[in-house]
């Protein structure tokens, strides 16, 4: 085992959209688990939008991280030393730890992963806090029904993929909405999606949208906000259901926009507008994880992941996020150094 590890600190508040400038890499020494703790050596680690709230000194759902204080994110690694019962070196776990190489977790703060049943960087992704996003988020806030049109928003990513394939096999139609060509032939070609639209080529997306739609969007999967989310709302039908569920045009914003009002829009189609947090699910995540685990196993669900090596590059990894460049989950693969 390396004798040093390496971690991520947050390093300034970004003005904006963050910089490298805003993450520091310093190196200590590999920590010591204490009585009922483990340490995890890090294999793969997520980089996720809602990251850039907790870069805010302000009140979100997620706490802010201090100033130099070590950033987390969610890991899977393998249990290298043990202090708990519960857990045996070699095990496979999922928790939210630091950027790191190397970290220790509470035994309660830890999850196992079957390496058997998928990829592990699956439990950062289709099979972990974005699929059970998806899969609340659509069939609880949205409640999809046959017939149904769903649109999503950010339908490339590591949610909203999953969002549109579960829409399809509840028996949906179903229109996403990328930012890139590669993403639109992802999404229609091997998703299943009924049709994309990729809006940096699409002059008018509300009546690109209107006609993809034409009796309207019963459910409006929200991962992005800003004029998109515009001209679906132009467009919702009779009784929509709108899922809020990430607003990453927005996050990087230093004041909030206020534009043209959209509440009208829901008077008019009597539409309801629900924001979904995963946590809130917690006591139903095996449910999720079950489900999603069949779906994928049976090829209803499928995913895609951006991977980068190393966790000199995790920032950069984060930053890609806000330029779109990432197709399904960007995760960073971790090799701890060897001394």
């Amino acid at each position: 085992m390396s004798e040093t590890n390496r971690q991520w600190l947050l390093a300034e508040r970004p003005d904006g959209r963050p910089t490298e400038d805003c993450f520091e890499l310093v190196e200590r020494e590999v920590p010591e688990p204490g009585p009922r703790e483990v340490l995890v050596r890090t294999r793969y680690m997520s980089v996720d939008p809602y990251m850039r709230g907790r870069m805010r000194d302000a009140e979100s759902y997620a706490e802010p991280w201090d100033v130099g204080e070590a950033m987390h994110a969610g890991v899977v690694g393998e249990v290298v030393e043990s202090n708990s019962p519960h857990w045996e070196e070699g095990d496979v776990v999922n928790g939210n730890l630091r950027w790191a190489d190397y970290a220790v977790a509470d035994e309660d703060a830890l999850v196992p992963v079957d390496p058997d049943r998928a990829p592990i960087s699956t439990a950062l992704g289709v099979l972990g806090m974005p699929g059970r996003t998806a899969y609340f988020g659509l069939l609880d806030v949205g409640e999809p029904k046959p017939g149904d049109t769903v649109v999503v928003s950010g339908a490339a990513g590591a949610v909203g993929s999953v969002v549109g394939q579960i829409a399809r096999h509840a028996g949906c139609r179903v229109v996403g909405i990328a930012g890139a060509e590669e993403k639109v032939r992802w999404l229609t070609d091997e998703l299943g999606f009924d049709e994309a639209i990729d809006y940096r080529e699409t002059e008018d997306v509300r009546g690109a949208l209107a006609e993809a739609c034409p009796d309207g969007i019963d459910v409006y999967y929200d991962n992005v906000g800003g004029p998109i989310t515009d001209a679906a709302f132009a467009n919702l039908a009779v009784r929509a259901r709108v899922v809020v569920c990430g607003q990453i045009s927005l996050y990087n914003a230093e004041e909030r926009p206020t534009g043209p009002r959209k509440l009208g829009e829901l008077i008019t189609k009597r539409a309801r507008v629900e924001g979904v947090l995963v946590r809130d699910y917690v006591e139903r995540y095996e449910e999720a994880n079950e489900r999603l685990a069949r779906w994928v196993a049976d090829d209803v669900v499928r995913y895609r992941e951006t991977v980068t090596d190393g966790l000199e590059n995790a920032p950069d990894a984060f930053l890609g996020l806000f330029d779109g460049v990432n197709i399904g989950k960007q995760v960073v693969r971790v090799t701890a150094p060897e001394n």
